[in-house]
C-alpha cells in the first residue's frame, strides 16, 4: 500500500478497493435492477391486455399470456 501524505504525516489507506471488481459488481446490480423493472412493466402490460392477472381465472379474461413478440430494446446493462 502506498502512504498518503497529509499535513506532514503519512497515512496508510484503511481499505484497498479493487476498482475493476467494484465496476463489475455495480454493473451486475444495475443489470438485475433493470431486468426486474422491465419484467414488472411487461407483467403489468400483460395483465392489462388480458384483463386478468397471471394465473387468474375469470369469465372476463380477454386472452391468455401465451405468445410473444419482438421488442427493439438495447441497454448497456444487458
Amino acid at each position: 500500500m502506498e502512504a498518503i501524505r497529509t499535513n506532514g504525516k503519512n497515512k496508510v489507506p484503511v481499505i484497498a478497493v479493487d476498482e475493476e471488481e467494484l465496476r463489475t459488481h455495480v454493473s451486475e446490480v444495475v443489470r438485475q435492477s433493470v431486468e426486474e423493472t422491465l419484467n414488472g412493466l411487461l407483467d403489468a402490460e400483460a395483465d392489462t391486455l388480458c384483463q386478468a392477472r397471471r394465473y387468474e381465472r375469470n369469465a372476463d379474461r380477454a386472452s391468455t399470456r401465451a405468445g410473444h413478440y419482438e421488442r427493439n430494446l438495447q441497454t448497456k446493462a444487458g
